[in-house]
């Protein structure tokens, strides 16, 4: 077979996608995994309050339970490479996620409401694994911010639904906006059902390129680079630990002291914020430092979750949402590229370990500051990012910055996709 020659996989799925086309399709299956699957919980939370007698504390324990779902799902793609590869497995984690979806009004029993989010977190980690993989793999010799568009699709998902919830909520219930959640979520399926898995590598050698690069450093180099991979694993954990309270409880947070359609609003926001924020991180990466623009980024991102908590009014949480909506998808670009930058082994999928459990400790750490209000959770959270961004300074500290042109010199090995890279 002839270099230019289509594989057999390429020659199964018809014509190859222009690069574009393939976002497209990318962007659309992350928006129905996790802008819709996964975070419209949070816009319909607040209804489930009111009208489900769903209490605070089952609030954050149906929140944990699909971050432990997701969990499950990312070691699931971790631990059977194959399954990443898979159109199976990804439309059946499609079909799987619009059933949870479309099953939440259909009781009001909390240990089946538990259940179906604990299965939506699988399903959407495995959408997550699929679709990325596919587009690293696919796009790897063309520009970084071309996935950041891809990476968008969690944005645009966000604000859809967001939208969606909006707008029934003056005339509709819980029930309503679950059902027309799975419904937007049959949509986007549609729209990335013939989305192409990564293709495996003719030849695939035993250890990973993170491995064979380590093997190969000196050993005062490894040691200074596994200091500097502790410090970044711990601020992206604490990340973990500090975004998911406000990805979970900020609408519900801004509607009890704004009026009605500012917490929904706010949630919009976040979503539009959101689209280009990693294409821009991207961008941003190739001309400065890494640590230093995952430092700024943490600030930023600790300074949104206080402000609704620390300031009232419309005003604060607007810019609360923007904040928030424009780190923390970019967060997850420049941890994850850092830590492969480092060429410490496995650095990806110990950085989606340590970010996983993250999410799934958050929620249950507030969960006695929930009987206080929303307030009390949110600067927990924030300090909780503050404490990442302080890892990050030292990381910052000690990284070689030369390292970034060095990078930029072979952008093939960044690009590599990763089937751990499942925790974003």
């Amino acid at each position: 077979m002839s270099p230019g020659a289509p594989g057999p996989a390429a020659r199964a799925d018809g014509p190859l996608l222009s690069p574009w086309a393939h976002v497209v399709r990318v962007a659309a299956a992350l928006a129905a995994g996790m802008g819709v699957g996964r975070f419209v919980y949070t816009p319909i939370l607040p209804l489930m309050h009111a009208q489900a007698g769903l209490s605070t504390d089952a609030g954050a324990h149906l929140a944990t339970a699909n971050y432990v779902g997701y969990l499950v799902g990312a070691l699931a793609g971790t631990l059977s490479p194959a399954l990443v590869r898979s159109r199976a497995t990804l439309r059946g984690a499609l079909v799987l996620l619009i059933g949870t979806l479309a099953a939440m009004p259909a009781t009001h029993s909390t240990e089946l409401w538990l259940t179906l989010r604990l299965l939506a977190g699988a399903a959407s980690a495995l959408i997550f694994v699929v679709a990325v993989n596919s587009l690293l793999g696919h796009l790897r010799d063309h520009p970084p911010h071309l996935s950041g568009w891809g990476f968008g699709g969690v944005g645009a998902g966000i604000a859809l639904s967001g939208l969606l919830v909006l707008a029934l909520r003056p005339t509709a219930d819980w029930r309503t906006a679950w059902w027309a959640a799975s419904a937007l979520a049959v949509v986007l399926a549609a729209a990335s059902w013939n989305l192409r898995p990564e293709v495996a590598a003719a030849t695939v050698s035993a250890a990973s390129p993170d491995d064979m690069a380590s093997a190969h450093m000196p050993e005062a180099a490894t040691a200074t680079a596994d200091r500097r991979f502790v410090a970044l694993f711990v601020s992206y954990s604490l990340e973990g630990v500090g975004y998911i309270v406000a990805g979970t409880f900020l609408v519900a947070a801004i509607a009890q002291g704004s009026p009605g359609w500012i917490g929904g609003g706010a949630w919009v926001l976040v979503g539009l914020a959101a689209v280009p924020s990693s294409a821009l991180w991207a961008r941003l990466g190739r001309r400065w430092s890494r640590p230093g623009l995952l430092l700024v980024a943490l600030v930023i991102q600790a300074v949104g979750i206080a402000l609704p908590a620390l300031v009232g009014g419309v005003a604060a949480a607007l810019v609360s949402a923007l904040l928030f909506g424009a780190t923390f998808i970019g967060v997850s670009t420049l941890a994850l590229a850092t830590g492969a930058q480092l060429r410490f082994p496995r650095s990806v999928a110990l950085l989606t370990a340590g970010y996983s459990v993250g999410q799934i400790l958050g929620p249950l750490a507030v969960a006695p500051l929930l009987r206080h209000g929303y307030r009390p959770a949110l600067l927990l959270a924030a300090l909780v990012v503050l404490a990442a961004a302080v890892a990050a300074a030292v990381l910052r500290a000690g990284f070689p910055h030369h390292a970034v042109a060095v990078r930029q010199s072979v952008p093939e090995q960044e690009r590599r996709p990763a089937p751990t890279d499942a925790g974003r």
